[in-house]
């Protein structure tokens, strides 16, 4: 697919959210004057939402819970938070017990759910921000996936230079997201493709390509399904992943199939299905990631763990990693606490931190830098 004509297609998908954040924008009365948020020098941060006839407003963010809003005359709610350490934030408004988005701020979070974004800014560039080095494409690839009879989507990051160098073969990550993300969360919250860009101008990292396929599967759960739901999804995306995806990838893009150049990693219900999809077919995946990972994490995982020194040889580098805050902490120790117990060689990063994005993209800076590198795989070796 031609390149513009993807970039057109991305601007396109993400054109209903803004949409809906000029309507409400229009619809409030008067004030054209109104900033928000509005992102101070000392790394305070004002919300401000114009609702002259609503009784109730609050905050909702990744910045201290619930916190309220205050009205002026004029009907305008107001609060300040912070100094914030340098970040992306996501939060929304509670208006009389109505989640929103924030009708003046167009950076939105979309997905299966929706939240406004706010960067706080670093004094220099961070590892996930855009700098002054070669950048990478990002396509937005539709594939028929005949697994579930469906045109499906996904988005695909080639490294600098992919274009020029015809002849060349690249590793592959397969980068899954979130239950409340799709595909594109990984470049549009994550940014995904700056930090391989800065890891690779660094080089820390090898060139590789990044396929983000969307993990939903099936449509949303009707009420009382979650549980069968998640294992229905779940079978349903390992086979659109393994019958369609990565043939797709193959044909169209100049990728290694062999599974010392394969990767899989993902976060939440994402990190779920690496850990899935990954351990039970070692044969095409040689290293594989999970941050904060949701769902059964043993999983079918009786083959790996009954042969330990098998496992062992197969897997490159098994890489998992959760927020000590993280309500899904406990899984993902116990998890690790099997895996020590049962001698297969991984590593397991507990770190300060909650369910969000600010842990998932340091995560994934790290994860990245071990991939496809005699280095890590000689050391896992020895640690066996």
């Amino acid at each position: 697919m031609n390149r513009a004509v993807s970039a057109l297609i991305a601007v396109l998908a993400l054109a209903p959210a803004f949409l809906n954040c000029l309507a409400a924008s229009a619809a409030e009365p008067g004030r054209r004057d109104i900033v928000s948020p509005e992102v101070r020098a000392d790394r305070t941060v004002t919300f401000r939402l114009l609702a002259p006839k609503v009784t109730q407003v609050a905050l909702n963010g990744e910045f201290g819970g619930r916190q309220p809003m205050t009205k002026d005359d004029s009907g305008l709610w107001s609060v300040t938070v912070g100094p914030l350490d340098p970040d992306i934030y996501s939060y929304t408004f509670d208006v009389d017990g109505v989640a929103t988005v924030d009708p003046r701020n167009g950076y939105v979070k979309t997905g299966r759910s929706t939240s406004s974004l706010v960067q706080v800014p670093a004094e220099s560039p961070t590892f996930y921000d855009a700098r002054e080095v070669p950048h990478g494409a990002v396509a937005v690839q539709w594939y028929p996936s005949k697994s579930l009879g469906a045109l499906r989507r996904m988005h695909v990051y080639t490294p600098p230079g992919y274009d020029a160098a015809a002849k060349t073969k690249y590793p592959v990550v397969y980068l899954l997201h979130g239950s409340g993300d799709d595909d594109s969360g990984w470049t549009w919250i994550g940014r995904a493709n700056f930090i391989a860009d800065n890891l690779i101008a660094a080089h820390k990292a090898k060139p590789m390509i990044i396929v983000m396929p969307a993990g939903h599967a099936l449509p949303q759960p009707k009420p009382g399904e979650g549980a069968e739901h998640y294992i229905r999804n779940a079978t349903a995306f390992q086979d659109d992943l393994l019958k369609d995806v990565i043939p797709f990838v193959e044909k169209h893009y100049r990728v290694n199939a062999e599974a010392g150049q394969r990767a899989i990693v993902g976060l939440s219900m994402g990190g779920g299905q690496s850990l899935a999809v990954g351990l039970t077919h070692l044969d095409q995946f040689a290293w594989i990631g999970a941050f904060s990972s949701g769902g059964n994490l043993r999983g079918k995982t009786d083959d790996l763990l009954a042969d330990a020194k098998a496992t062992n040889k197969k897997l490159h580098l098994l890489w998992i990693a959760c927020g000590k805050q993280d309500f899904l902490f406990k899984i993902n120790q116990d998890f690790d606490a099997l895996l020590t117990s049962r001698q297969i060689t991984h590593e397991f990063h507990a770190t300060e931190g909650t369910h969000t994005w600010r842990l998932w993209r340091p995560y994934l800076r790290d994860f990245l830098q071990r991939l496809f590198t005699p280095a890590s795989s000689d050391s896992a070796k020895a640690a066996r």
